[in-house]
């Protein structure tokens, strides 16, 4: 027992932790066999690459000095709560990476509250450390009084610090004396983080998350709390609501490294995975086969966001994706609810559509971007929040939102988060920028990215977690430019398109397919105004000097997913496939809408 570690790796997008397991992966390999090795990628999702952010949590092992030690990374980002609770719950401590420029941001601290408030033992890394203008004495005291306002105990709190560089592959207890490699570290692991607590009695594994094989089906993965697990020994599997169900073990497995090695029986402490085990859920208990003893099922927080999501029905779809039916879309959103904890998902009226509550924005988009990458096509309607009724009173999510920018275009910042009911909380100077915090309900978030980024040229450093529910603020202006629409389908044209660009600007490029109904740009005016861009040039047999001169088009705006979801409003679509991502609206008819606003307006 003494001979494992279970460590969680805690730290903001882009702080370097999936980059220093990949440095303790490598180091691990020179001790077993001294032989250089290439460089191991955690981030092994297409997704995860271009993002730079960890998604889903991933373990690996590796052996130091005769302790095996048990890495778990965890995402960075409050919208991935559910992966983050599940993930702690292997742990029995974890190592809190932050910048040494940066310091603690937002969703650090969103996940080292949860694991201070499991009692895990944290060590700071200040990471970084050579980066120009870096200031890890600083950092370190900001960790401090992070640890301090997060409530942890005396003991959390006389936490063991390292410094240095994931990218450089060396740590040490004093920044200004650089190592050779991260030895300090798996040093500090081993002292600091406490051996898995030892209990006699019958087998207990939670359930924290599951892999699949095409060959076996379904994989359980967890930490065996106590007892010994067997290969073909029966066991039970005690439900999240109490129910018992009787089953067998087929084969076990161990993490090593970025694998798995088979074996024939694990102890209490380790990270295993169980093959053979049917119908369970993340949060289920493997328990003894006589005397089943279930373990406290995980909490997860709430959803905050709603979204609709239906098949695609515009006049291009099945065109260029694979699963376009409500029978596809059905499956696979049932299937994710699955793995994705922190996802729920309620039938509507109609049987095309389905309503799915998330954590956030980047939380459905990473699902929605998943989803068209394996060849769905879908479309979702505007995100909404989730409101609460409190004690007879409406309530609605509040997030605290940080916004670092340089000090010449703060006053923008702060005009553009007020305008959505912002309070400012706290402003000072950190560094060259200046650092400022509001309060601010979801609902103000939707879009503010976009508006935040074109105020500061590109410059703000943006991040929110989620705070509580309070009292509704009143409303939010929302877009405050209307839409151009096609007005017939067909291929657009260069000519069509020069002669409309005074009347905004245009999503769409010369020669792109479009169709009725679809919006094609954003009106310089409030109201939306349908135009025709498949008109081609009249063709007449006299040429004037200087007619035929070269058309000079504006590139078009090209949305990110996220920018299209927070862009459309109540009356439009975004259309989702492998090649394409379309806004249009509702009703694409032109009569229709116009009915239809007469009888709201009525």
């Amino acid at each position: 027992m003494n001979t494992i570690r279970n460590i969680a790796i805690i730290a903001h997008v882009d702080h370097g932790k999936t980059t220093l397991v990949d440095k303790i992966l490598h180091q691990s390999k020179l001790f077993r066999d001294n032989q250089e090795t290439g460089e191991l990628i955690l981030d092994n999702n297409d997704l995860e690459r271009e993002r730079g952010i960890t998604i889903l949590a991933k373990n690996v092992s590796i052996n130091y000095k005769g302790t095996k030690i048990n890495i778990i990374d965890t995402p960075g980002h409050a919208d991935f709560g559910g992966e983050v609770e599940r993930v702690l719950n292997m742990a029995d401590g974890g190592l809190l990476l932050v910048d040494a420029f940066e310091g603690p941001m937002p969703q650090t601290r969103f996940v080292l509250q949860k694991a201070l408030s499991m009692g895990l033992k944290i060590i700071v890394v200040v990471n970084k450390v050579d980066k120009p203008n870096c200031r890890p004495d600083e950092v370190h005291e900001d960790v401090f009084n992070l640890f301090f306002n997060l409530d942890a105990n005396e003991d959390q709190l006389s936490f063991p610090t390292l410094y240095g560089s994931s990218r450089e592959g060396w740590m040490s207890t004093d920044w200004k004396q650089q190592t050779t490699d991260i030895t300090p570290l798996l040093d500090e692991i081993v002292k600091t983080v406490p051996p898995p607590r030892t209990t006699d009695g019958t087998p207990q594994m939670m359930i924290t998350s599951l892999d699949y094989s095409a060959y076996v089906g379904r994989i359980a993965i967890g930490r065996l709390a106590r007892g010994v697990l067997k290969e073909n020994m029966p066991v039970s599997l005690v439900k999240r609501d109490g129910k018992i169900q009787k089953s067998r073990i087929q084969e076990l497995y161990l993490f090593e490294g970025m694998g798995k090695k088979k074996v024939e029986e694990v102890r209490h402490g380790d990270i295993c995975a169980v093959m053979g085990i049917e119908n369970f859920e993340i949060g289920d208990t493997i328990a003894d086969w006589e005397n089943p003893e279930g373990l406290t099922p995980i909490e997860v927080d709430e959803p905050t966001m709603s979204m609709l999501f239906t098949i695609n029905n515009s006049p291009f779809f099945g065109k260029e994706g694979k699963f376009v039916t409500s029978r596809h879309l059905r499956e696979r959103l049932f299937k994710e609810t699955e793995k994705n904890l922190a996802l729920r998902i309620s039938e509507t009226a109609s049987p095309d559509s389905y309503l799915v509550h998330g954590r956030g924005i980047l939380h459905l988009s990473v699902l929605i971007e998943t989803m068209r990458r394996e060849g769905y096509e879908l479309q979702v309607g505007q995100p909404r929040v989730i409101m609460k009724e409190i004690d007879g009173i409406k309530h609605e999510p509040i997030e605290l939102l940080t916004i670092d920018v340089p000090e010449n275009v703060s006053g923008k910042a702060i005009e553009l988060v007020t305008l959505r009911k912002g309070m400012m909380e706290s402003m000072e100077p950190k560094g060259d920028l200046m650092h400022l915090e509001f309060s601010i309900p979801a609902r103000g978030l939707v879009g503010l990215r976009n508006n935040l980024l074109t105020a500061t040229a590109g410059e703000a450093i943006i991040g929110h977690r989620f705070k509580s529910y309070e009292p509704y603020k009143g409303e939010i202006p929302d877009r405050n430019s209307g839409v151009l629409i096609s007005m017939d389908g067909g291929s657009s044209s260069a000519y069509s398109i020069n002669n409309l660009q005074d009347r905004g600007r245009f999503f769409i490029s010369p020669g792109d397919v479009v169709y009725a109904g679809q919006i094609i740009g954003q009106n310089i005016r409030p109201d939306d105004m349908v135009i025709n861009v498949t008109r081609e040039k009249q063709l007449t047999n006299m040429r004037a000097s200087g007619t035929d001169d070269n058309v000079r088009i504006t590139p078009k705006i090209d949305f990110s997913l996220e920018e299209c979801m927070e862009y459309i409003q109540g009356d439009e679509y975004l259309e989702i496939t492998p090649k394409a991502l379309r806004l249009r609206k509702i009703l694409l008819d032109e009569n229709e809408r116009k009915r239809a606003s007469k009888k709201i307006g009525g």
